[in-house]
């Protein structure tokens, strides 16, 4: 189930956004609003409901959980940016890898 989280997610919401793909969680990060979009089958419904909440899409980093691992990776097509800021599927800066870490850890860990 797609959800936008503000705070650190229940179980019950992590259960919930874990439910589409099995215990994965496709995430989108607003990493200047510290908030995500979690759930759901595809990144692009997520980065949808995001802005239409009041993000900017240039804040907008999408990647995954594994709510059994822990693991956090940053593959999505929506981090493809034309320009060269980042011409890769994975997010490439240290620095908003940090960022999106830091986020997900708050609301999901």
């Amino acid at each position: 189930m797609l959800q936008i989280l503000r705070t650190k997610a229940t179980k019950k919401q992590i259960d919930d956004a874990a439910v589409d793909l099995q215990g994965y969680i496709k995430v989108v990060v607003d990493i200047d609003r510290n908030i995500l979009s979690a759930g759901g089958e595809r990144h692009v419904d997520g980065e949808q409901m995001l802005l239409a909440d009041g993000s900017d899409q240039s804040a907008l980093w999408g990647g995954g959980f594994d709510t059994e691992t822990k693991e956090i990776d940053y593959n999505s097509v929506i981090n493809l940016r034309p320009n060269g800021q980042n011409p890769s599927r994975e997010v490439l800066s240290t620095e908003i890898r940090r960022t999106f870490d830091e986020i997900v850890k708050a609301i999901l860990w």
